[in-house]
């Protein structure tokens, strides 16, 4: 209940985090007071069909971004919890196995010490909720 608890605080520190990164919410002035700009006036006529193309652009532009960092987010949070699923896991030895994750499709590589830890490592990796594929090159020591 205690590790849930702490890993949803953890996922949510690191979330917000990077949601006042990519929203410009990030200054790093340390304390420096910020100046407007002044006004800037315009004269004569605006076109309206393409400032209303520019800001379409402008916003597909934003929304890709944003499914790109979702995306990161969501495979870096997949390898997350499989390495800790691995690490917590008596029968499997974590720290041997690299996990990589790329849109939703997990690779293991590694070797492991025998056939019962590379099926549980495999099993750990594929009952994980997110995880559509695994791939496994995984490789038993002789």
């Amino acid at each position: 209940m205690f590790r849930a608890l702490l890993r949803l605080v953890v996922v949510v520190v690191i979330v917000v985090a990077v949601a006042a990164y990519f929203l410009g919410w990030y200054s790093g002035g340390h304390g420096r007071a910020v100046v407007p700009a002044p006004a800037v006036g315009t004269t004569g006529q605006v076109d309206a069909s393409r400032a209303r193309d520019v800001g379409a652009k402008v916003g597909e532009t934003a929304a890709d971004a944003a499914n790109r960092a979702g995306e990161l987010l969501s495979d870096g949070s997949l390898t997350a919890k499989i390495k800790s699923k691995m690490t917590l896991d008596d029968s499997v030895q974590g720290r041997s196995i690299d996990i990589s994750t790329t849109n939703h499709v997990v690779t293991l590589k590694g070797t492991v010490r025998s056939q019962a830890e590379h099926e549980r490592a495999v099993q750990l990796a594929r009952e994980t909720s997110g995880v559509s594929r695994v791939i496994d090159n995984l490789t038993v020591a002789r």
